[in-house]
This record gives C-alpha cells, sequence and structure tokens, in this order.
C-alpha cells in the first residue's frame, strides 16, 4: 500500500491529497469512505501489455468474451465482445447493467463496423494546403504546445459532445491548466428544453420514467421505443408496461405531428398540428376535471372546442383520453422532441408536465433518479446552446485555438449559423476524429483516434435505472493501425506539457485510470480486497455498482408563468411546418459510415441507402405531386432536393426529412448518400433557454420535374422483387416440385 506521503513523493511535487484526488477524478462525500490507509495508485511504469493479447488460454476457433460499454450512444449500454484469434467479432448486451440487461440495438451491434471501418484516420494529418500531411505524434504535440505558446486562455476554445466519468476530468483538468473556461459541450439532437422543464416541475433534469408502473402511457412524441433518452431500457420497461398489471394490458397513446417508431407501436395515435401539444395538454386537463387553485383558473380557457380547433384533435378523442386516464391510474405522460422543438418548446413541456402532477403520477410512476457520488464524473449534458455560443464567438474573431472532438457542428450546425465560414477564422484548429469529416476537413490539426473496442475509460450514463453504476470501457483488442491514439492518452501527453510534475507518475491512460480506481475503491466496494484481484474483477463486471445519492422530487401543481402563444399565422411564402425526423440508427449523423446502419430499412417507411420527403397523400394531391417526385424543399436559409414518399403519418401541414445524411465526407459510405436537412434551419430560438428550435423552420416545396424510384423494402401482398414473387402460397395438390413456384 501507498501512503499518502508516498504518493507525493511519487508524483514528485508537494501538492496534498485534495489536489490529487482532484487529479484522479475523485470528488464528494464518497471519497471519505476510503480512508487514508486503503488506498493504492499504479505509478504506470510498468509495460502495459493488453489483456486481450492472444496468450496461453486462447484456442484457435474458440471465442472468448470481455465486457466493456458501448459508445454508439450516450445512453451508457454495457456490452459482451466475443473475440477469436485476437479480433473483436460480435457485440451482445451485457446481462448485469441495469441499463440494457443484456440486450443490445442495431445501433449498438454496429460498433464493429465502426472499428473496423476501413476510412479510418490512421496517422496524425497536418494542413498543406488542401491535402493532410502525415507527420508523427511528437511533432503534432510540439506544434499544439507551439501553437498554445503565448495564448490567453480567454482565447481557446474546445468544443466537445457529452463527456464523462474519468475522460471529463482529465479534459477538465487540461482546461484548467490552459487557464480557459472556455469548454462548450454540444449535442445536436438532445432533450435540452425537456431537462429545463423538468427542473421546474419536478426539482430534477431527468427524474425516472417508470413505465412498468404505468395502465397509460401519454407521450407527446417522446419516441422512447427509437431514439429518445435510454431507448434499450424503455423498451424493456415497454415490455413489462405490455404486459400489464393484474392481467390489464398498459394502453399507448402518441400525440406527434409525425410518426414515430413509438407511434406506430401505440394503441392510438393522434396527429396535432405542429406546435399545438401544450394546448392539447391544458385541453385534458380541463377535461380531466381533477384541477384546482390557479391551475383550474388557467384551463377554464382551454375548452374542447377552442382545443380542437387549434390542435386538429376531435372533442371525441379528448374527451376519450380524459376518461381513459381517469379510469386506470397511475399514468405516464412524456415531452418528447416534438413538443421541445418550438420558440415556445418549454410552455409546451411545463404544460404537459402540470398533466402529470395534476394526474398525480409525480412518485408513483415519475420518480427521483439516482446520481454517482463523485460530482465531477457526473455528464456534461450537450445542447445547442453551447454551439451558438461558439459560432458567435468565432464570427468575432475571439478565438485562437479551437479543440474540437466527439462532435461534427461543420455537418449539424444549422444553414442559417454559417459555421464552416466561422470556424475558418480561427488561428489554429485542432480535430480529435475518428474519420475525416466536414469539421475534420477544416482542422488545421487532426489527431486519429482509437475505436471504443481499443480503448480504455469510464462513463456515467446520464439516465440511470435501478441503481448508481460507473461503466467500464476496456479493449477488446490490439489496435488495428499502430498510430491511432485514445482519447485519453492524448489530453494526458497534453497536460503534461503544462503539468508534468503531477502527472508524470502516470505512463499512459491505463495506468492513470487503474490508478484512479484503485485510490478509491474502498468507496467502490473493495475495501480490504488486494489491489490486483479488485482490478481484475472491475474489468470483468465491466461495471462498477455503486449506492446512488437519490434527489427528492418536487409534486406542487402551479400554473405560474405557463402562457401559451396565441395561434400561430399562417405564412403563405412558406406554408409547411418542416419535422427533422431523427432515426434509431442514423440519430445526427455520426453513424452514416456504417453501412449495416444505411443497409437497415427504415422502420416505416423501409427506405434505405438515401433521404426521402414526407408529405401526407392529401396534400400531396393538393399539390399534384406523386411518389418518386424529386422536389425542392425551399427555408429563407436554403434548399434542398429528395425524392417524394407519401405517408400519411404525418400532418398534412407537415414535411418531413430525416437528419443524418447528406455528408460531403465522412468516408465512402456516407459521402453523396442523401441531403443535410440541417442546412436549410432557419435561425430560431426556444424563447426560455435559448436552444434551437429545431421544428419552427418554415419551408415550401416545388417540382423539379424528375422522378426516380423509390428504393424501399415494403411491398402489398404478392408484390415482385427483381420480377419474381417473394413468397408465394399455394395448396399441396397443386404445387409441382419441378418446377419454380
Amino acid at each position: 500500500m501507498i501512503d499518502s506521503g508516498s504518493v507525493k513523493q511519487m508524483a514528485g511535487h508537494p501538492f496534498d491529497r485534495r489536489d490529487f484526488l482532484k487529479v484522479l477524478g475523485w470528488s464528494g462525500a464518497a471519497v471519505a469512505l476510503s480512508g487514508c490507509g486503503n488506498t493504492s495508485v499504479e505509478d504506470g511504469r510498468e509495460t502495459v501489455v493488453s489483456y486481450v493479447e492472444a496468450n496461453d488460454y486462447m484456442v484457435p476457433g474458440i471465442g472468448v468474451y470481455f465486457n466493456s460499454t458501448c459508445a454508439q450512444c450516450d445512453a451508457g449500454c454495457s456490452v459482451n465482445g466475443r473475440v477469436r484469434e485476437g479480433r473483436v467479432l460480435k457485440l451482445e448486451g451485457n446481462p448485469d447493467s441495469a441499463i440494457n440487461k443484456g440486450k443490445l440495438c442495431g445501433l449498438g451491434q454496429a460498433g464493429v463496423q465502426h472499428h473496423y471501418n476501413p476510412d479510418r484516420v490512421r496517422e496524425p494529418l497536418l494542413r498543406n494546403g488542401n491535402k493532410g500531411e502525415a507527420i508523427s505524434w511528437d511533432k503534432a504535440y510540439a506544434l499544439i504546445a507551439e501553437k498554445l505558446a503565448g495564448v490567453q486562455g480567454e482565447e481557446i476554445a474546445f468544443l466537445s459532445g457529452g463527456v464523462s466519468g474519468h475522460l471529463k476530468v482529465l479534459l477538465g483538468n487540461y482546461l484548467d491548466s490552459l487557464g480557459t473556461k472556455n469548454h462548450f459541450v454540444y449535442e445536436a439532437i438532445a432533450p435540452s428544453v425537456v431537462r429545463a422543464a423538468n427542473v421546474k416541475a419536478f426539482g430534477v433534469e431527468m427524474p425516472r420514467y417508470r413505465f412498468d408502473k404505468a395502465q397509460v402511457v401519454l407521450s407527446f412524441g417522446a419516441d422512447f421505443l427509437g431514439s429518445w433518452v435510454s431507448p434499450v431500457h424503455f423498451s424493456q420497461q415497454y415490455a413489462q408496461f405490455r404486459k400489464g398489471v393484474n392481467g390489464q394490458r398498459g394502453v399507448l397513446i402518441q400525440v406527434e405531428s409525425k410518426m414515430t417508431l413509438t407511434g406506430a407501436n401505440a394503441d392510438r395515435w393522434l396527429a396535432v398540428k405542429p406546435g399545438t401539444e401544450g394546448v392539447l395538454a391544458l385541453g385534458i386537463i380541463n377535461a380531466l376535471g381533477m384541477a384546482t387553485g390557479d391551475v383550474a383558473e388557467l384551463v377554464k380557457g382551454y375548452d374542447k372546442a377552442r382545443v380542437s380547433r387549434e390542435t386538429g384533435v376531435s372533442t371525441g378523442q379528448i374527451d376519450k383520453i380524459a376518461a381513459l386516464l381517469k379510469l386506470r391510474s397511475p399514468s405516464l405522460v412524456l415531452a418528447g422532441s416534438a413538443a421541445e422543438g418550438y420558440a415556445h418548446g418549454s410552455q409546451n413541456a411545463a404544460a404537459i408536465n402540470l398533466l402529470n402532477q395534476v394526474l398525480g403520477n409525480v412518485g408513483k410512476t415519475i420518480e427521483a433518479p439516482v446520481s454517482v457520488p463523485f460530482p465531477q464524473m457526473a455528464p456534461s449534458k450537450g445542447n445547442t446552446v453551447a454551439l451558438k455560443n461558439l459560432n458567435d464567438g468565432l464570427a468575432a474573431g475571439k478565438y485562437k485555438v479551437v479543440f474540437n472532438f466527439a462532435a461534427n457542428p461543420v455537418f449539424t450546425a444549422p444553414g442559417a449559423f454559417k459555421f464552416k465560414d466561422n470556424f475558418a477564422k480561427a488561428g489554429f484548429k485542432v480535430a480529435f476524429a475518428h474519420y475525416l469529416d466536414e469539421t475534420a476537413l477544416q482542422a488545421d490539426l487532426v489527431l486519429p483516434l482509437d475505436s471504443a473496442l481499443e480503448d480504455w475509460g469510464t462513463q456515467v450514463p446520464e439516465y440511470l435505472t435501478e441503481g448508481a453504476q460507473i461503466n467500464i470501457q476496456q479493449p477488446l483488442m490490439e489496435r488495428l493501425h499502430a498510430d491511432t491514439r485514445g482519447m485519453g492518452d492524448i489530453l494526458l501527453s497534453l497536460i503534461k506539457q503544462k503539468k508534468a510534475d503531477e502527472y508524470k507518475g502516470f505512463e499512459d491512460y491505463y495506468a492513470y485510470l487503474r490508478g484512479a480506481v484503485l485510490q478509491n475503491k474502498g468507496a467502490l466496494g473493495g475495501g480490504g480486497v488486494e489491489d490486483d484481484t479488485f482490478w481484475n474483477d472491475t474489468l470483468t463486471n465491466g461495471i462498477v455498482k455503486l449506492a446512488g445519492t437519490t434527489t427528492s422530487l418536487a409534486a406542487h401543481a402551479s400554473a405560474a408563468g405557463l402562457l401559451l402563444p396565441a395561434e400561430a399565422e399562417a405564412d403563405e411564402h412558406f406554408p409547411l411546418h418542416l419535422i427533422p425526423g431523427v432515426t434509431a440508427s442514423l440519430r445526427d449523423g455520426r453513424h452514416t459510415n456504417q453501412p449495416w446502419l444505411q443497409e437497415s430499412p427504415d422502420p416505416l417507411t423501409t427506405i434505405v441507402w438515401d433521404s426521402w420527403v414526407e408529405i401526407h397523400p392529401k396534400k400531396a394531391a393538393e399539390l399534384g405531386i406523386v411518389e418518386g417526385d424529386i422536389v425542392e424543399v425551399t427555408s429563407k436559409t436554403g434548399s434542398v432536393k429528395a425524392q417524394v414518399y407519401l405517408f400519411p403519418g404525418i400532418h398534412p401541414e407537415a414535411i418531413s426529412i430525416p437528419v443524418g445524411r447528406g455528408h460531403d465526407a465522412m468516408g465512402r459510405y456516407a459521402k453523396g448518400y442523401g441531403v443535410n436537412p440541417f442546412q436549410i434551419m432557419d435561425a430560431v430560438f426556444e424563447a426560455a433557454t435559448g436552444e434551437l428550435a429545431m421544428h419552427e423552420t418554415r419551408v415550401k416545396i416545388s417540382k423539379t420535374g424528375q422522378r426516380v424510384l423509390v428504393v424501399k423494402d415494403e411491398g402489398a401482398a404478392g408484390a415482385l422483387q427483381m420480377g419474381r414473387k417473394i413468397a408465394a402460397r399455394v395448396s399441396t395438390d397443386q404445387v409441382d416440385l419441378s418446377k419454380e413456384v
């Protein structure tokens, strides 16, 4: 064991235990549980050999299995990887994870294709005109130090996607060493408005939703079976919900302007006029007759006639929903992207949360969340305000050095931001990237990253379920490419440029991570366990389960500050609402270069490898448009051209284009397929939070005179494929097995 005095000596710098814990990423009350006498620090001096290297236990043709964490989205599912002869072949869910309980979605399965993708960046690249010149890592690190010399902290910006765990800690320590607080955490698609509304209603950003305890789920556009928050976990909860309580099957009602995967599974799907979700929620409260005080006073004005007129939902449907919610309790009401994506999105979400409180769901199907008792490791939640703030600073020429990690803002920024032009104003741009995507192509230096299947890390999911847990990420195999590096290793090398003495005890990120875990193993449930045993057990499990802290929920129903805008006037120049469709596979486009996902048919349209414009058949007939027509969709910001798909699951006043495709770069499986609706989004912001109002762009469509055959995987019974029947059924007395059916 190493005591605190030895720690100081090892580090070569007289900083105290508190500073050392900050270096390792531990803070909060739980640290005290380990005690000074039960700590151990890995000094990193030994040669670190990956435990997945082909060793004595390897038998040719026989697979071995290792637990790690899926990095395809932020849900935090744990994975079990099958490795044979030193190569990872397949991923499945880790049964010990409370989040995914052994299940894994198609997006997670495709992580193997990300790992083996032939278009990964394989060595550091320095811009030389319009080309990238391969350089060494030593030269890359020296160049960063050179560019940072003499630059003030306020002139440095770091844009990243959501980060958590020890990578977040190390990144924070590096930014501190640079003297900058300009860390912009950006997610192109995130429930930021709902988070803010939840804080006002419940006191927490993301409560625990108990589908399994609800008898009715009323969802306002929350695609919890597709892409919302934690879909693998919610899908399993949904299965329990469908089994019901005492044999009474749960009922799902989905309210939205464009049908999602969740809407396609609903017992009742209601097409609501875009942006009027909050009006419908208040109308349901009125119809329930259960409100009191200021809430009752507020909803008096939302009688069924008015609500039906503004939302397009019939008075009969409003009565049926209210009656069902009264009859079957408890229920669960959700606010999703369809409700929050407007300038008044916070008001929509507040009205929906108010419905939950009137129904008495808080404390029953809406529970207090748990959190990991280490605040430094808690996830940094991304939003679009961060991108706007960075973009404003770039436009003003504020930043001399800009870093970019786990985000592709040149692709996902709304066209109205003109982000690509503003990004070019930065003096020196560094991209940490797996691929030469649109943002990496604009960088001056590109540093290639290991895939999640060859890298180390810890992760704390935003949405925790049965208890707190820290996910472990570990390599399932050796690096495919010798000159890629893990983000943790890169940050460690960079921070040593500023604080060499404090970090010289860690040869690499593996040593840092192992030291961090063992330093506080008492708080992680390993008190009294030998270091190597605890570390190996941690890797074997892939998860560290903790006694998390729980926050109490607020449950006071109040109408204070809730004021929905008057019915929007029609725009004769741009008469249609643009709804950016978010699919379970492609999300914001970061996975478009994985061909399994491109090849997977969209669940509702069955289209593959292309974009499309969803339009209601009645609106199409009115405009003289038929399926397969190439139309131009134009907003105040720009225009795109795509094929038409006639879809009854969309409001006649709206059209939808899925996001994720339309790349100009990012590799052979992404470049040139489909269109990018981010390019035509207007810069309209949610009033209360400042978030980008993604559903507020208004458009018009026009025919181009071109037409194509829509490539899809659907067809009526008896349809042909390549001129032949897909399946045929005839009676046994008619079939002739000597001939093709």
